[in-house]
């Protein structure tokens, strides 16, 4: 199924690190925001790291805001079955400048294989792209202690 991006990114003027998933899933589509499947860990994560707590969209758009964090996704549209990353085909990349030449962003961290591949080979800049674990429930290996861990890497560009 043809899907396009239809959630703005999130950041402003001092927004230091850009954190990028691949394409809302269905969930975060019909609720309107990112990561808004209640087993996605995204914003337990954040929690965690930071010592708070995010409830509301506001909470969390508050959140990314005052701690100059970017969020968006690599995918404009894509072909896609269901949420399943490894589906993805005939794909058409954001335009990831859009946010680069308007911000500080000193770093670029990506949520997961498939948009850190993508993101990778298809997009060229001197800032450094990291590839993160999904923090997708279907990313069962990983616990959310040790997402945590992983994710820790992002305080140090903060």
């Amino acid at each position: 199924m043809l899907v396009t991006h239809e959630l703005s990114p999130i950041y402003d003027s001092n927004s230091k690190i850009l954190i990028l998933g691949s394409i809302p899933s269905v969930k975060s589509r019909e609720k309107g925001f990112y990561y808004a499947h209640q087993s996605n860990r995204f914003w337990s994560i954040m929690e965690k790291l930071f010592f708070t707590k995010l409830k509301s969209k506001e909470d969390k758009i508050n959140f990314l805001l005052n701690n100059h964090i970017a969020l968006w996704d690599v995918f404009k549209s894509c072909n896609i079955v269901g949420s399943s990353d490894s589906s993805i085909k005939d794909y058409e990349l954001n335009d990831i400048d859009a946010i680069i030449n308007k911000t500080n962003i000193k770093v670029i961290f990506c949520t997961g294989k498939t948009a850190y591949n993508n993101l990778h080979k298809n997009y060229k800049t001197s800032i450094p792209i990291y590839g993160l674990s999904s923090t997708s429930s279907a990313n069962a290996k990983c616990s959310l202690e040790e997402l945590v861990k992983e994710y820790s890497i992002i305080m140090k560009y903060l």
